[in-house]
């Protein structure tokens, strides 16, 4: 079968669990770009190894970040890129979807957004809090935004918790791309730990929040006003989006989500408390 006009760019550091698996699913792709930085381990190998073109990248503290960086690489050869990590397998079916939809594509389509089917501690989520992600994009249409977070920690290389722009339309994918997190759950909690400091860093630096708000969903900039984030977090993912439905598993992501936005809240007093105290002063 023809390869679909699609540039996949995976985004990678030290994921040889997961890479293998991650681009057997992209063999439907008429290009497969893995972004690696820098890699300790085979991650570089094995990718190399399955016919994917491995391209170091090493962050110099300034835009363009990781996922725009490689979009810009000269190497990409298609107008339609996969913005795809390494922890993310297409499926068959969405793999279908994604050559349907490039090649009916409208000459003002800039992206499709893809729903994340989500797993978490080795179990796959059939309800609770959903994630869309618009990661089908058209490089000459849409690109990641500049909202000003270079001195923020936390993410540091790679775009932050916002969506490229877009200079067209928006379409939905309805398949789902597979989120498999092979990684334990004190690896799950390291991340959201640093996650945490940029999402406070941002709440504590009004501009760049505004800037960040600007780019979000009308469901994210309406969940960014929202006094008491962690307890109706939890009351949205297990009540209303019956999380509750996948058991156990389904209980400790909405807690540990809520535990996310809590430690974002605590991170902002501590941050706000830092720049009211006086010079030399410390609590």
């Amino acid at each position: 079968m023809t390869k679909a006009p699609v540039t996949a760019v995976v985004i990678t550091k030290n994921e040889e669990a997961a890479i293998e698996r991650c681009i057997r699913a992209l063999d439907f792709c008429d290009q497969v770009l893995v972004i690696d930085s820098n890699s300790t381990d085979r991650t570089a190998q094995v990718a190399r190894g399955l016919g994917a073109e491995v391209i170091a990248f090493s962050w110099n503290g300034e835009y363009p970040k990781k996922k725009q960086w490689g979009m810009d690489h000269p190497s990409v050869r298609n107008n339609w890129v996969l913005h795809i990590d390494a922890d993310e397998v297409v499926s068959p079916v969405l793999a279908q979807e994604i050559r349907s939809a490039v090649s009916a594509e409208g000459p003002d389509l800039a992206a499709y957004e893809i729903p994340i089917a989500y797993s978490f501690m080795g179990r796959r989520l059939r309800f609770g809090h959903r994630v869309v992600k618009r990661c089908l994009v058209h490089r000459t249409r849409a690109r990641f935004p500049e909202v000003g977070d270079l001195g923020a920690p936390g993410i540091t290389e790679v775009e932050g918790h916002y969506q490229p722009e877009c200079d067209g339309q928006t379409g939905s994918l309805s398949n789902r791309l597979l989120h498999e997190d092979p990684d334990p759950l004190s690896d799950w909690i390291d991340r959201h730990n640093r996650y945490s400091d940029w999402e406070a860093y941002l709440v504590s630096n009004p501009v760049i929040r505004s800037s960040v708000r600007e780019r979000r969903t009308r469901g994210g900039r309406l969940f960014d006003a929202l006094p008491f984030k962690p307890l109706v977090f939890f009351i949205y993912a297990y009540f209303l989006r019956l999380g509750f439905l996948d058991a156990r598993p389904g209980l400790n992501y909405a807690l540990a989500l809520s535990w996310y936005y809590w430690l974002i809240g605590v991170k902002v007093r501590e941050l706000n408390r830092a720049q009211a105290a006086p010079v030399g002063h410390f609590r």
